[in-house]
């Protein structure tokens, strides 16, 4: 998503809408959701449980797996994008609010996809092979790819921001106003992530990890070699 545009942000959010305001949002389904939700999450631990061990890269690791691609529903960041955005153009620098744009659109392209896996998956307890053959049956690959590239960028934008030391002392200096006009949400999503990629010193090697792992997931699930 262009950060730079409003008709763009109005679209995410219209599909976030739809999604809710279908039959799927039954409390059955919300249950299953959340389990698929937490299954993910825990696979995604695992994934990266050696990048979490070391200290340079605990902390992005931590973002990713919460504020990026964390079972958590993200609908309070979406309402305040929703009323912030003529601000946030105004008063936040280029690279976090693109990064804000990029996180938003991974949240409703992730739940999109997500609502489509618990249509597709059968009852009772997560599996390898099931959540596998649901991956199948979903499809959509052109998404899947879309998904680990916003992933990607994101940190991109993150990394960039980073590199200009006068971008913390904004944030710092927004803070308190942010959370006073009920923007705190969004705010220390920017703070979270800003401070995950100072603190890693450079972001190459652990994006170019996440692209190579994930894109290798991918490529197994649709091929069949995760049964």
């Amino acid at each position: 998503m262009s950060a730079q545009s409003a008709s763009d942000l109005d679209r995410l959010l219209a599909r976030r809408r739809e999604l809710m305001s279908r039959d799927t949002a039954t409390a059955s389904f919300q249950s299953r959701l959340r389990e698929l939700r937490e299954w993910q999450a825990a696979r995604l631990a695992r994934t990266y449980a050696d990048l979490h061990e070391n200290p340079r890269y605990a902390q992005a690791v931590d973002f990713f797996l919460s504020d990026l691609y964390g079972p958590h529903d993200f609908a309070a960041r979406e309402r305040e994008m929703m009323r912030a955005w003529r601000f946030l153009r105004r008063s936040l620098p280029e690279a976090p609010l693109h990064a804000l744009g990029r996180a938003l659109e991974l949240d409703v392209l992730t739940a999109e996809l997500d609502h489509a896996m618990v249509a597709a998956l059968p009852s009772g307890a997560w599996t390898e092979s099931s959540y596998a053959q649901a991956y199948r049956r979903v499809g959509r690959r052109p998404d899947r790819e879309r998904q680990i590239e916003l992933a990607i960028r994101s940190g991109e934008d993150l990394d960039r921001a980073v590199r200009h030391p006068w971008i913390g002392v904004v944030l710092k200096t927004a803070h308190a106003p942010a959370h006073a006009a009920g923007f705190g949400v969004l705010q220390d999503f920017i703070e979270r992530g800003y401070r995950a990629f100072k603190a890693m010193g450079g972001a190459r090697e652990f994006l170019a990890v996440i692209r190579e792992r994930e894109t290798a997931l991918m490529e197994a699930l649709f091929s069949g070699a995760r049964k």
